[in-house]
């Protein structure tokens, strides 16, 4: 694909541009990428912040029939006539956003109904309000996926997006929704593991790692399930060397630093004697803060936490400054989020952090 890479992120800002352009909303685009990277979301956010209706059809679910409509005949005419689908928008819906999902993968004869609204804007007798953005979405045979070709014809009416996993929008992504600490920490220092498709597709392996998988393996971690339990859900979705790999750094962060404990500690030597000597303990112990960090309390003290991680005594190098940068960061967007900026400020280690950044 002659398309340079772009992070979802940078895919959804282009799609908020182009739906507040009155000119550029009349020619449809599409994004490419792999499962789970988050095609559908983006869309359906920039619909809800622009305060718009979104349609969204999963055209592999869909027949022929269902997009162009019924036929019948009008006897008052003298012809046969289509009823267009009652799910289409109509004119008392004078903007918004038509998502044609899984485009690539969808029955042959489904696409050439599509195309006529990504081409066209109509299909049959029926036209899309002119304030509607047509967006469609789709793998590329690279991806492992049912895919068909696209031709030149249709590719050339529309925009395209190669849309690829990036290790700082997923992590963006996962602290906004609270995913499992352990997760967020195994990614950081594993940014690799988050998408194996293509190890995958040369292992001819029925399941692997992606970000959709692992904000199911989250929701695992954060389930009361016994131990076994986790391990059989995260390998029956990640599969098995994935899941291997990820219990034995689970492992490591629980022996690592001990979360509860350090935020109970008394500032100085005994805080000092819980900091964590690894780098995935570092990790670990950075989003567990941040996820506890919930109330003014506990966030004045997580902040003394990180003042003292350039304290840390460990036997191999390790990135100090740049995991307290991290972790303080991820503090202040957390404080801002929950109106506790003000505990930040006032913060002693926050200001002698500062003043050593200065």
């Amino acid at each position: 694909m002659n398309i340079p890479p772009v992070s979802i992120a940078a895919a959804k800002e282009a799609l908020r541009a182009q739906f507040a352009d009155p000119v550029l909303r009349r020619r449809a685009t599409m994004l490419w990428g792999t499962r789970g990277v988050g095609k559908s979301s983006i869309v359906r956010q920039v619909a809800d912040e622009a305060g718009v209706p979104l349609v969204d059809l999963r055209l592999t679910t869909l027949e022929p029939v269902d997009l162009r409509g019924a036929i019948y005949a009008d006897d008052a005419q003298e012809k046969t006539v289509w009823f267009p689908p009652e799910f289409l928008p109509t004119a008392d819906e004078p903007a918004g956003i038509l998502f044609l999902d899984e485009l690539t993968a969808a029955d042959q004869r489904l696409q050439i109904s599509a195309y006529s609204l990504i081409l066209d804007r109509k299909v049959g007798r029926y036209r899309l309000p002119e304030g509607w953005l047509v967006v469609a979405a789709g793998n590329a045979a690279y991806h492992g996926a049912i895919s068909h070709d696209m031709g030149t014809a249709l590719a050339d009416r529309m925009f395209h997006f190669n849309v690829q996993t990036v290790i700082g929008a997923f992590l963006d992504y996962a602290l906004a929704h609270d995913f499992a600490p352990e997760v967020m920490a195994y990614l950081r220092v594993r940014p690799d593991r988050l998408d194996d498709t293509q190890a995958q597709l040369a292992g001819d392996h029925l399941v692997g790692a992606s970000p959709r998988g692992w904000e199911d393996v989250s929701n695992v971690l954060k389930a009361a399930l016994p131990e076994e339990a986790k391990r059989s859900f995260v390998q029956g979705r990640l599969g098995a060397a994935n899941a291997a790999e990820l219990f034995g750094v689970l492992r490591e962060l629980q022996a690592g630093a001990d979360v509860v404990a350090l935020l109970a500690a008394a500032p100085g030597a005994e805080t000092r004697k819980l900091l964590p000597t690894t780098l995935d303990g570092l990790y670990g112990m950075t989003y567990a803060l941040v996820a506890a960090a919930t109330e003014a309390s506990s966030m004045a003290r997580a902040l003394e936490v990180l003042g003292q991680v350039p304290e840390i005594q460990s036997p191999a190098p390790m990135p100090l400054r740049e995991a307290q940068t991290l972790a303080m960061e991820l503090l202040f967007q957390k404080a801002l989020e929950r109106g506790l900026e003000t505990t930040v400020l006032e913060s002693p280690a926050y200001g002698r952090y500062r003043a050593s950044r200065a």
